[in-house]
């Protein structure tokens, strides 16, 4: 079992910065590729970030491309999102994820780890 504890989350107005933090803990000793998703109320969950296990490879949603990035620290056990020139429509709680693997995924079903969230609400 592996344990997601996402951190950072809080209110920005428009055009302002926000980085995220996910610590994982339990089981950490696969190769765990993690990613970020997001919901708004009323939406589905939906994908933002995704990175590899070894961290060379990334992937983003179109409507993040260019703002956000994700990154992991060396130990492999945390990852983060850096958000910038924040929109009102970035506004939701971003959740964490991870599986097994050593590529990345975009997909909501194809992980089974999952952080509790965090509220990220932009300000107009």
């Amino acid at each position: 079992q592996v344990q997601l504890v996402e951190s950072g989350g809080g209110l920005v107005q428009a055009g302002g910065s926000l980085r995220l933090s996910c610590a994982a803990s339990g089981r950490t000793d696969s190769t765990y590729a993690m990613g970020w998703f997001r919901q708004a109320p009323g939406k589905e969950r939906e994908f933002v970030a995704a990175i590899t296990w070894s961290g060379r490879s990334t992937s983003y949603a179109d409507s993040v491309k260019g703002r956000f990035t994700i990154s992991r620290a060396d130990a492999k056990n945390t990852q983060y999102l850096q958000m910038r020139s924040l929109k009102p429509e970035d506004t939701a709680v971003y959740y964490c994820a991870a599986r097994t693997g050593l590529s990345y995924y975009t997909r909501v079903e194809e992980y089974n780890y999952w952080g509790q969230g965090t509220q990220v609400t932009v300000s107009s």
